[in-house]
């Protein structure tokens, strides 16, 4: 009986735990990205703020980072639909966007980088 008490308490606290997924791999078109976003929670912006835990955020958001007018006004979620386009159109996603980037023309390297960074938690 106790055995079977410590099999359903240890069910029970594994299925009310929160799921911590590792990240997804860095997949190799992020190359282009890392050149100014570090990914690593905690590590300071440089170039470009830290994408580490954007996901699903309003855009404009991470702090200690100074934004530009436009990325902080617009309505942006990183949601991966939204990531996805910015990675290929960023001016056209956020119009006045700083980001000197012209756009990855790929959509499937666009959304592989939109899942790793979603993954970043």
């Amino acid at each position: 009986m106790l055995h079977r008490l410590a099999i359903t308490s240890a069910l029970a606290l594994s299925l009310a735990a929160p799921a911590f997924a590792a990240p997804l791999p860095k997949p190799a078109a992020f190359g282009v990205c890392a050149t100014c976003h570090k990914v690593d929670k905690g590590a300071p912006s440089t170039i470009g703020p830290n994408l580490f835990g954007i996901g699903n955020t309003k855009a404009g958001e991470v702090a200690g980072f100074n934004f530009s007018p436009a990325m902080k006004s617009s309505k942006v979620k990183w949601t991966k639909a939204d990531l996805t386009a910015f990675i290929q159109q960023p001016q056209k996603v956020v119009p006045g966007t700083r980001m000197p980037f012209g756009g990855l023309k790929n959509p499937e390297q666009a959304a592989q980088i939109a899942d790793y960074i979603l993954s970043l938690k």
